[in-house]
């Protein structure tokens, strides 16, 4: 993933075909996985941070100007800089600067913002790496007819299970409503940094949920019956049948602060039984480079305390290949930590392999199972972050190309949904255990890469609910540690100011043991509150209510017809309004 203002993401998820910037310089999107605060990311990373002391040195910044002033590049020349790639979503660009033109230049009328950077580098090794020896680009891709005929979904679709029934919560950027998701999403909170912005409330501005939310339960009008489901030319995801409920946390950027993910795993887990959600899984393509132990762990104990109440949380493992350890919370053993599998261009598993990428862990814990994660198409989020930045990642006006944990973690998400959806009594230990035994070995695979391999729903499916021998009796996690631990290297911030130590995401103090006893009670969420701080402009304690779910069809809460339009979000920019009562409304609109 990358960073920008100090948000970022660790995950090697990459939008393929790649896109170019300005300048020429070959980028790569990455999305979602793993380093601290903001691990819904694709890209680069674009930190915040130092520059060097020569007041001759060329630096790199960030510029942001005033919708209603004219461009100020020529400034930027005339102050012996270079503009290096346009940022038209943010109504900005990225340039280098001599350091001492920095103040002028944050001066100048016009100019809305400027923000240093730390040098640009990808989140990748030399084999992935465009910019490294060694890489190369296949153009093959896997469709989702491929994938779902490889893990075995269309043989439970053709026995009749869909995943109706069972709610997928979908912790990511939000979703839009693009052909193949109209009518298989239910709005949940819009707890990200534009919730406040009406025109982006609620709506994927990044790309990585809509492209998540197709893998687990996407589906064309027109794919009807199993026989239509099958047909290649219909779009339909691993459990169609299922409802994803979208919880939007991250920005245009991906980036997002690790209390976001915390009372966003809260609300599923408090509304988990509301009428019409019945949220039976959770999907987490989330991470942090946190080496903080699992079982202080607040981000840990949130997962956990969502499995034990019966949801089945599948996480990200990430995108960091042998860096030693999982992704915080994949490093938690209860949940299912997943890994990325490459299908080699073909639908057979005898040639499966593990990229270089995929995290493999370390010998306490590594990945559970593996899923396809390289070059899936799924659904494009017209106008979005990442479809405005990397356009050739685009497949026929309404794919998109990504690869990563993320992409895997939503597979096994569906595949979760349908063996819930086949026996609603399975516990989140059950799941994982028929998931795990029933797993396909690649033999091409390494065993730290892999775990119990590539999961098989033909087998998993048919296999007979496990008695004894499932249950994990792992230490529980308290919760009670470092809140700044647990979002690891890299943080939020607000005009260079930080976002770090024992504070949440409005600016007020941290209280672990409050908020871990809320937790388990289910009280962290009261109407539109979460801690006793309003999230004003998002979800109302109203929403679901009279709503029904009879067990034949889902509250008519969900995108039912209306159109989004290819709304793009270049056109947009900030209103300048603070992010709750500490100002930590980013200035990226990423």
């Amino acid at each position: 993933m990358f960073t920008r203002k100090g948000r970022s993401s660790t995950s090697k998820e990459q939008a393929s075909p790649r896109g170019t910037t300005r300048s020429g310089r070959v980028l790569t999107i990455v999305a979602a996985g793993a380093a601290a605060a903001a691990v819904l990311a694709v890209g680069v990373y674009l930190a915040a941070g130092s520059v060097s002391p020569s007041s001759s040195a060329l630096v790199s910044v960030i510029v942001r100007d005033d919708p209603a002033a004219a461009g100020s590049e020529q400034l930027v020349a005339s102050l012996g800089g270079k503009v290096t790639q346009d940022l038209a979503i943010i109504n900005g660009y990225a340039a280098v600067v001599p350091q001492k033109a920095v103040d002028a230049l944050r001066k100048a009328d016009g100019v809305a913002s400027v923000t240093l950077n730390k040098a640009v580098h990808l989140s990748t090794d030399s084999s992935t790496d465009p910019n490294g020896p060694g890489w190369k680009y296949s153009t093959n891709y896997a469709t989702m007819n491929e994938v779902t005929k490889l893990v075995g979904a269309q043989g439970m679709w053709t026995g009749g299970i869909t995943g109706k029934g069972v709610g997928v919560a979908l912790i990511d950027s939000g979703t839009v409503p693009v052909e193949g998701l109209i009518g298989q999403v239910i709005d949940g909170p819009d707890l990200s940094l534009e919730s406040q912005l009406t025109e982006r409330a609620g709506l994927d501005t990044f790309g990585h949920g809509t492209h998540l939310a197709g893998i687990i339960a996407g589906r064309d009008a027109a794919a009807t019956t199993a026989k239509t489901m099958v047909l290649p030319a219909n779009f339909v995801g691993v459990a169609p049948g299922a409802k994803v409920i979208s919880i939007k946390v991250a920005a245009s950027d991906g980036s997002t602060d690790i209390t976001q993910v915390i009372a966003g795993i809260n609300w599923a887990d408090q509304h988990r039984n509301d009428a019409g959600l019945n949220i039976r899984v959770l999907n987490l393509s989330f991470g942090t480079d946190s080496t903080q132990d699992y079982t202080l762990d607040p981000l840990a104990y949130a997962v956990e305390v969502a499995w034990r109440h019966g949801i089945t949380v599948v996480v990200a493992g990430g995108n960091n290949g042998s860096a030693g350890s999982l992704n915080d919370p994949a490093f938690d053993p209860y949940v299912i930590a997943v890994g990325a599998e490459d299908d080699n261009d073909t639908v057979k598993a005898s040639d499966d392999i593990v990229p270089d990428w995929s995290a493999r862990g370390n010998s306490t814990r590594g990945v559970d199972v593996v899923a396809p994660g390289k070059s899936i198409l799924s659904l494009r989020d017209p106008g979005c972050w990442a479809d405005v930045n990397f356009p050739t990642a685009a497949i026929e006006s309404r794919f998109f190309l990504g690869s990563g944990t993320s992409q895997a973690t939503a597979v096994v998400s569906g595949a979760a949904a349908l063996l819930i959806s086949q026996r609603p009594q399975l516990t989140p230990d059950q799941v994982k255990y028929l998931l795990k035994t029933t797993a396909k070995h690649l033999e091409l695979a390494d065993a730290a890469g892999q775990g119990a391999g590539l999961i098989d729903l033909g087998k998993a499916s048919s296999a007979p609910v496990p008695k004894t021998g499932y249950a994990q009796n792992y230490p529980l996690a308290t919760g009670l540690g470092s809140l700044e631990a647990a979002r690891g290297s890299v943080h939020v911030s607000d005009d260079g100011v930080e976002l770090a130590g024992e504070i949440d995401i409005f600016g007020q103090a941290w209280d672990g043991r409050s908020w871990s006893g809320r937790s388990w009670s289910g009280t962290c969420w009261e109407g539109d509150s979460w801690m006793g701080r309003s999230w004003s402009g998002t979800w109302s304690s109203t929403l679901w209510s009279g709503r029904s779910w009879s067990g034949r069809s889902w509250s008519d809460n969900i995108w039912d017809g209306r159109s989004w339009s290819g709304r793009s979000w270049s056109d947009d920019s900030w209103s300048g309004r603070s992010w709750s009562e500490s100002g930590w409304l980013s200035v990226w609109a990423q």
